[in-house]
């Protein structure tokens, strides 16, 4: 509770730049659930028949692979995010460095040398510190990277302490089998992985680290690393609850993000009575385990309640509502971990997993506030489609998730309306642009020419600033982490309270890929998804251009009024790369 807790004060200290890199960092702490799986597999191997052996094995090593591909993996992804943000080299990191790899060897001695539970204890509460300490450098970007490295360390330190305390682990072979195949895995995925598809990997993750704290509560449930009393029942059944439930929503999350399933809220005959009833199951299996026993039965029958109400929920939410659910489910793998923690009494397993769920917990608020809406509403799907209040704004999917689609009548490269001004006129001398990028940027791979036009209205003394909206893109901070990665300095990147007041007074402002988060909408049409949200005041500035693939709207279904302005608007339309290099060709400073 005291680690959940400070580490939700913590977070809650976080930049909004270091969103999408805490909740990879989040994903690697969620492995954790490795240390739960290290124990069980080796106190299930031994004194089990040969065939019981190999079933342990493989569901052991299992386990630990997917735990550790989020370990490997998160750490990894979220240590090369950081290197694109936090750029200059923070003061004293040299000793910081050796204190905490002198910390570190010492935690190894204390456990080698002393053995015993009070020894794992105060180690345990000295690693709980340190990933504490490793959020709290996440506050203060020149000391980020610094604070996941601190984080990483602490994770192998618990490893190797877990596989010391409990001795008999050595000997277990498919132990090392299923660390060394997650590690190879975390790191491949890590490297490989391009920025825009962040979210979804983000997504996956969520899901390994579901199935392994399921994996660990199914052990629990059989008595195997855990005790046998009503706490270990109910504990071991809702971990395997909540890891199935996480498990199958992530992979719906990341089969959406990835456009292998549609981005649209898809729902089945009696949703809501199914997903009803697969809850209920759920409940009855905990309730039914706790009191009578039948690990078996009951395993199988959450297994599959769980699985049909990861996939129900997560199939009615619609692509608009990404962000607000990653963190949900980023929320939930920590706290399967933790609850599988309770079942198998893990002191780390139960902290760490507690400040995962906090993570999680937090960021979920912030985008629900962010976007005006109800959690309970955006899982229920009735978020994502405009109402009946607003018949002439039907809702049409957002055009930049398929930007290879050719609209029925494609417009010309460049429309202006009628009074907009010529843009050399317009900008020549400017002294301060703003510059909004959105998800359209991201599926356009225009961030780099963004950084190209922003150089070239600099080099002329002009003050360009990026206005970056909470939910702009798949996931909690995902624009400044593509904005990062073409080079742009994350001082010259600010949140939507501190730049809106800038728009009336700016010279021009840039629209590129953006659309639900820029209408002025949101203050006017009542019953519509957008009614209430907070958007960038992109409307109360005199120049804009609008660098979007066309003129639909965008997942809330609601017409953007910006675009029928009779003064002051450019729109160039079609692909935002291309549109971008070609309106800076032109462009005469």
């Amino acid at each position: 509770m005291v680690s959940t807790f400070v580490g939700y004060r913590l977070i809650n200290k976080v930049p909004p730049t270091l969103h999408t890199p805490l909740m990879s960092g989040m994903n690697a702490l969620s492995g954790v659930t490795v240390l739960g799986a290290l124990s069980a597999t080796a106190a299930g191997f031994f004194g089990s028949s040969v065939a019981g052996q190999v079933v342990i094995s493989i569901l052991g090593a299992l386990a630990i692979a997917l735990a550790m591909v989020n370990v490997a993996g998160g750490f990894a992804v979220t240590d090369r995010m950081l290197a694109m943000i936090a750029k200059r080299r923070a003061a004293g990191q040299d000793a910081i460095y050796a204190a905490i790899f002198a910390v570190a060897a010492a935690m190894v001695a204390v456990i080698v040398c002393a053995g015993g539970e009070l020894a794992y204890l105060i180690v345990s509460a000295v690693l709980v510190l340190g990933v504490l300490c490793g959020i709290a450098m996440m506050s203060r970007i020149d000391y980020s990277r610094i604070g996941n490295r601190l984080s990483a360390v602490c994770m192998l330190v618990a490893i190797v302490v877990t596989m010391v305390y409990n001795g008999s682990v050595y000997t277990v072979w498919p132990v090392y089998a299923g660390l060394l195949a997650g590690i190879v895995a975390g790191i491949v995925l890590s490297v490989k992985v391009s920025m825009l598809q962040m979210p979804q990997m983000v997504a996956l993750f969520n899901g390994l680290g579901g199935a392994a704290s399921a994996l660990v509560g199914a052990f629990a449930m059989f008595g195997i690393g855990a005790g046998t009393g009503i706490f270990e029942k109910v504990t071991s059944s809702i971990a395997l609850s909540v890891g199935v439930v996480t498990l199958l929503g992530s992979l719906v999350a990341a089969g959406k993000l990835h456009k292998v399933l549609p981005g649209k809220p898809v729902t089945v005959k009696n949703h809501f009575l199914w997903q009803t009833l697969s809850l209920i199951i759920l409940g009855l299996g905990i309730v039914v385990y706790a009191a009578a026993g039948g690990a078996p039965f009951c395993c199988i029958a959450i297994v599959i309640a769980g699985a049909a109400f990861g996939l129900l929920f997560s199939l009615k939410v619609g692509g608009a509502d990404m962000p607000i659910t990653i963190s949900l489910l980023n929320s939930m793998s920590g706290v399967a971990g933790a609850i599988a923690g309770l079942a198998i009494g893990d002191l780390l397993l139960v902290a760490v997993g507690g400040i995962v769920g906090a993570s999680g917990l937090l960021l979920t608020q912030i985008m629900c506030k962010a976007m005006n809406r109800s959690l309970a509403a955006i899982l229920s799907g009735k978020t994502t489609t405009a109402t009946e209040a607003a018949p002439a704004e039907k809702p049409v999917e957002v055009v930049q998730d398929n930007e290879t689609a050719e609209p029925e009548a494609v417009p010309e490269a460049e429309v202006e309306t009628e009074e907009a001004k010529n843009p050399t006129d317009c900008l020549k001398g400017a002294k301060e642009v703003i510059i909004v990028p959105g998800y359209g940027m991201a599926i356009a791979q225009a961030q780099h020419i963004v950084k190209q036009l922003a150089d070239r209205l600099k080099a002329q003394g002009t003050t360009v600033k990026y206005a970056v909206h909470p939910v702009a893109g798949r996931m909690p901070g995902h624009m400044n982490v593509l904005l990062c990665e073409a080079d742009v300095d994350y001082e010259d990147l600010y949140e939507m309270d501190d730049i809106n007041p800038e728009f009336k007074t700016a010279d021009a402002t840039f629209v590129i890929g953006a659309n639900d988060v820029t209408n002025p909408a949101a203050s006017t049409a009542v019953g519509t998804p957008i009614y209430g949200m907070p958007v960038l005041a992109v409307n109360d500035c005199s120049n804009i251009f609008v660098f979007n693939f066309d003129l639909k709207p965008g997942y809330a279904g609601v017409e953007n009024p910006i675009y029928t302005r009779k003064d002051g608007v450019n729109l160039y339309l079609g692909n935002a790369a291309q549109t971008l290099a070609e309106f800076l060709a032109g462009l005469e400073l």
